[in-house]
């Protein structure tokens, strides 16, 4: 017979941000515990609220099935002494499996006679096993943790009370001072405690009791109360997900409603008003139908729509002294001169092993300036990114980024704007932080992206200096976020920047921009490149590259992103040519033998006086075209290109000994082959390539 099972963990209330992870980890924890007690399930159906965690698992099975196993014992010569009679061991072995020493049997192993005995489990019923949920709950783990009254145990929040009920029957276990039954409680102001008859009985009931404790569900009730207001105003919503996110997780009943503001605030700029609302109110705003927004906000209370125009009221009343605030430090943050705020950041620390902000932007210039040589900038393009690099950081001083530090860079482009900077100065200072995120958007301006580049490449550089180096997991100041958007932008713009030969340079930029820096900023170079190298390897693995196509081409002393990139692409294009195993097996014989010749480079010289038979002149004619169309040819073309000398090789191999006894033959037919290995080196190491 199939069974439902309900548990549910009561709590105070979590942090909106935890609620959806806890859930998701008690699933997850949950499932993995009936699986590894060999308990089989159908579903498991997971709900929370800020107030309660909680599974209905479904299609149960009664119990364990039983389990017949082999249980081995002690080496017959342990188990029986030299007259055959059975030793302690053997006594005491079958009596801790619950035989006896007439249900021994011996088994070869590896040549050694043991001890065996046949063991029939009987399976455990399922509300014994269930039982065990206790520790499966404790042994949570959270972002933040806390201790209550005298317990020892660290959990999220204190737990008030457990559910656990197989059908109509209680389970009951302990957590601490807290015995699970069939007791729960509703909604905190509006519900009373309630009694669960059955776990199928769990949303219904809750729901009877002001609780909507599916998300899924909250959430969609939150939409269409949303919409339905935005509806009768004629409003539009720019559906914020994130905040939908935080708010259903705030609310166990929700009602939306709609209050007003005094229209002299849509005088701020839009991210304060919104951050303003959104940050400190969990406020949506509301625009019209041309996207302007409107001097009117929607939230969500927890609870009915009794006394709503009270609430209206107070949140309304609360939002005030936000806005006169922000309204404030937008004011005052105008009396002041970008050279003012700039001048500031000499206080303010970047990290206190490393410099200040403002010598972090010295650094950062230098290295913009640096950059913008190498990437062929326009002379404007270099004077606006020499402005913006001498300036970008100014906003963290001003009060509104000291009061919301998310705007930072946002209020910079603002404020650089009303102080008479040109639009791409303005725009490169927001952009610098950019991508915010693993996925976050490129900036889209090229002085924007090459002074994000530099900042981020400063900020590596500078930590790894001084052996601060990103551990395990232990990355406190993201500096793998910052490398995987410098792979990004490389790539998606197609630049090209050999990583180590632009470190040894950034290193004298710096120190002639920064005399007094006080560390070497290139210590570390190889463990940086590496670190990129890392970040390359986890773009691949997003664009579900083939294992062996990454291996091959980050296994490679290039250190250009873009064209390690375009290389990885290049090659999974080809990976399923009818005729690559024996055009990459050809160039993977080159490459060997041209390693294994090891020739200094002076040293290679091709004197076709030395040829002997034809297929040498062929394959030096075949090499010679193919570096000669090199540069018209897309990385593409040139890969096709090598690809096609695969007859031509394999000629050359069948007429020709390489290691030939003449030694001057022998460096000759090397340096061919070293020539003609030095075309593949833009595509990594062949040899790595699994082809079939």
């Amino acid at each position: 017979m199939a069974h439902s099972y309900l548990l549910e963990v009561g709590l105070e209330e979590m942090p909106a941000h935890v609620v959806t992870p806890s859930i998701q980890q008690l699933k997850t924890r949950v499932a993995n515990y009936l699986t590894e007690e060999r308990i089989d399930f159908e579903d498991i159906q997971a709900y929370s609220t800020p107030r309660r965690l909680a599974l209905l698992i479904s299609g149960l099975a009664d119990k364990q099935p039983d389990v017949d196993e082999s249980v081995k014992g002690p080496a017959k010569k342990i188990a029986q002494d030299a007259d055959g009679n059975w030793t302690k061991a053997a006594i005491g072995f079958t009596r801790g499996q619950g035989a006896t020493v007439d249900d021994i049997e011996f088994k070869e192993v590896k040549g050694v006679e043991y001890v065996y005995v046949e063991k029939h489990i009987q399976g455990k019923p399922v509300a014994e096993v269930l039982a065990g949920l206790n520790d499966v709950i404790t042994a949570m783990n959270f972002p933040t943790l806390m201790r209550w009254g005298s317990f020892k145990l660290n959990f999220i929040r204190p737990i008030h009370w457990l559910v656990s009920l197989l059908d109509d029957q209680v389970v009951p276990f302990d957590i601490l001072n807290v015995t699970a039954g069939r007791l729960t409680r509703g909604h905190r102001f509006l519900g009373h405690d309630v009694e669960i008859k059955s776990a199928t009985d769990y949303v219904a009931t809750l729901k009877d009791d002001f609780v909507i404790v599916d998300a899924a569900e909250r959430k969609a009730t939150i939409k269409d109360q949303i919409q339905a207001i935005v509806d009768q105003h004629n409003w539009v919503i720019d559906w914020d997900e994130e905040l939908l996110e935080e708010v259903n997780n705030l609310v166990e009943w929700p009602t939306a409603f709609a209050g007003t503001f005094d229209q002299k605030y849509l005088e701020l700029p839009e991210p304060v008003l919104i951050t303003s609302m959104k940050d400190n109110q969990r406020f949506f705003c509301v625009r019209d139908h041309d996207g302007k927004l409107q001097p009117a906000f929607i939230s969500v209370r927890n609870g009915n729509a009794v006394h709503l125009d009270n609430v209206i009221k107070g949140n309304e009343r609360v939002l005030v002294p936000r806005l006169e605030d922000a309204k404030f430090f937008f004011d005052e943050d105008q009396k002041m001169t970008i050279d003012q705020y700039v001048d500031r950041l000499k206080n303010v620390s970047f990290h206190d092993k490393i410099s200040s902000m403002y010598d972090k932007m010295a650094r950062t210039k230098a290295l913009a300036n640096l950059l913008g040589q190498q990437l062929d900038l326009s002379d404007q393009e270099l004077a606006d990114l020499a402005r913006a690099a001498s300036i970008y950081k100014f906003d963290l001083t001003t009060q509104m980024v000291g009061e919301f530090a998310e705007l930072q860079g946002i209020m910079g482009e603002i404020y650089a704007k009303r102080f008479g900077e040109n639009e791409a100065v303005a725009a490169a200072v927001r952009e610098h932080y950019m991508p915010i995120s693993a996925d976050g958007a490129l900036p889209q301006t090229t002085v924007g992206a090459v002074l994000a580049l530099a900042d981020k490449l400063d900020s590596i550089y500078s930590f790894f200096a001084v052996d601060m180096i990103p551990s395990g997991s232990n990355d406190p100041y993201a500096l793998r976020r910052q490398a995987y958007g410098i792979v990004r932008m490389l790539a998606d713009r197609k630049w090209h920047l050999n990583l180590l030969d632009f470190q040894a340079s950034a290193k004298q930029a710096v120190e002639q921009a920064t005399p007094a820096l006080g560390f070497d900023y290139a210590k570390n170079a190889d463990a940086v490149t590496d670190f990129f190298i890392d970040r390359l390897k986890q773009l691949f693995s997003l664009d579900h590259l083939r294992h062996d196509i990454v291996d091959a081409v980050t296994d490679t002393h290039v250190t250009d992103p873009a064209a390690i990139v375009e290389a990885a692409h290049v090659l999974d294009a080809h990976k399923d040519d009818a005729d690559l195993k024996d055009q990459v097996e050809a160039l993977t014989r080159v490459i060997r033998l041209a390693a294994k010749g090891n020739l200094s480079e002076d040293d290679v010289k091709v004197d076709p006086s030395l040829f002997e038979n034809p297929s040498e002149g062929q394959l030096d004619q075949a090499v010679q075209a193919l570096i000669d169309a090199k540069e018209g040819r897309s990385l593409d073309q040139q890969f096709s290109a090598l690809l096609e000398l695969e007859p031509v090789i394999s000629l050359y191999f069948e007429e020709n000994m390489i290691m030939d006894k003449d030694e001057a033959v022998k460096n000759n037919r090397l340096s061919l082959l070293t020539i003609l290995a030095d075309q593949t080196a833009a595509f990594g190491n062949l040899d790595q390539l699994i082809v079939k």
